[in-house]
């Protein structure tokens, strides 16, 4: 899941309600005939930061039955988040980096939020612990998680306010070093986007709220009330990778 944005009012500054869209993917997803083994909910987690919003999510994601991670996305606040979360003892100090290790695939999270600010970036700590993390294990397969993308998408918008060139450039370098790095996934853009990137996938998961009018070039951001609520199942059988993108 990515880009919930849930509210603790009825609707966010768009004018767009946004919790149905995330009821209806838990629905979706309780409803597989195989469970996942791991929900990744990728930042945006909420609109504004708010505890209350916190408080909110908390029990929306009470009727998940898999395991769940949680990870900040620009409209996030760590404090709050640790706060109402307060069982998630992974989410740290700090920054809100961390592994899990699942069934032989070795799912990275990192925290690109600098908080009060739209773009992102990663600090070299993080950078450091990735490298440490990939080069303990490098025959294990591994996926990246995080809010921003790296690479430009053509929704001008959003690549003003994607991650920070010179983290991309250093995170590239670290993904390019360890080939056994699958992909790396992310959010923010309220669009799917597939591109290569640096040897492996790169996907923007779309949002469970709202999806975005699809502008490459200039042009505002603006929810696009048509386009239908959805998240990412990725599949992976011990040798490949697989992405669906699911609409609900």
């Amino acid at each position: 899941f990515s880009d919930l944005h849930v509210t603790a009012g009825a609707r966010n500054d768009f004018g767009v309600e946004t919790i149905g869209g995330l009821e209806r993917c838990i629905r979706h997803l309780g409803a597989l005939d195989r469970p996942p083994d791991l929900l990744v909910a990728s930042g945006d987690l909420v609109d504004l930061g708010l505890t209350e919003e916190y408080a909110r999510l908390r029990e929306l994601l009470a009727a998940v039955a898999v395991p769940l991670c949680l990870m900040p996305g620009n409209h996030d606040r760590r404090a709050p988040l640790r706060q109402v979360f307060a069982g998630h003892d992974y989410l740290g100090g700090g920054r809100m980096h961390y592994h899990r290790d699942v069934r032989g695939l070795r799912v990275i999270a990192l925290d690109t939020v600098i908080e009060g600010q739209d773009g992102g970036d990663l600090d070299e700590p993080q950078l450091r612990w990735l490298d440490g993390v990939l080069g303990g294990e490098p025959a294990m397969p591994a996926l990246i998680f995080m809010h921003h993308p790296p690479a430009a998408t053509g929704f001008s918008r959003m690549d003003r306010i994607a991650m920070a060139p010179g983290s991309a450039e250093r995170l590239g370098a670290v993904v390019e070093r360890h080939p056994q790095v699958k992909a790396v996934l992310c959010g923010h853009v309220h669009r799917g986007v597939q591109g290569l990137w640096r040897g492996a996938l790169l996907s923007v998961c779309p949002s469970t709220a709202f999806q975005a009018k699809l502008r490459l070039g200039a042009g505002r951001f603006e929810a696009d009330l048509n386009e239908a609520p959805a998240y990412q199942l990725h599949h992976w059988d011990g040798r490949a990778l697989v992405t669906h993108t699911v609409t609900v």
